[in-house]
């Protein structure tokens, strides 16, 4: 798979919200307290890194995350807006690393590392439709 010269380490993208009820973590199962859910946030940082670099895929490419390594250090409450950051960091091959990080209006409440991988939709869509029918 020839990669586009422009998919290079430096690209950045971003993801934002305003925090409402239904991404709290009890909403989503995460936990008791309302408070924007970690799974939540991560949703966000992969939003960003996919961001960074969708408009580089070759045709009938798309990236899949493949690792997380994410430290959720702050509370956000509802209302607040949060906006997660990603740049890319290294391509290796098909896979690509990102540098994440995330803030809400007052301080930073997350980052860590995300990778994700360059996969051909077809070929991907074919083994999904063997895995089905597999009893």
């Amino acid at each position: 798979m020839d990669l586009p010269e422009q998919l290079k380490p430096g690209l950045t993208g971003t993801a934002e919200i305003v925090v409402g009820t239904r991404d709290t973590a009890p909403h989503v199962g995460s936990g008791k307290i309302g408070v924007l859910a970690t799974p939540i946030m991560v949703n966000l940082m992969e939003a960003a890194a996919l961001h960074a670099v969708e408009r580089f895929m070759p045709a009938g490419c798309q990236t899949v995350g493949t690792h997380l390594d994410i430290r959720h250090f702050a509370a956000t409450p509802v209302g607040l807006r949060v906006r997660a950051y990603a740049e890319l960091a290294k391509v290796e091959g098909r896979t690509l690393t990102f540098r994440l990080r995330a803030e809400d209006e007052h301080e930073p409440i997350g980052e860590g590392v995300h990778e994700r991988i360059i996969i051909n939709v077809g070929r991907f869509d074919q083994r999904m439709q063997k895995k089905l029918r597999k009893p």
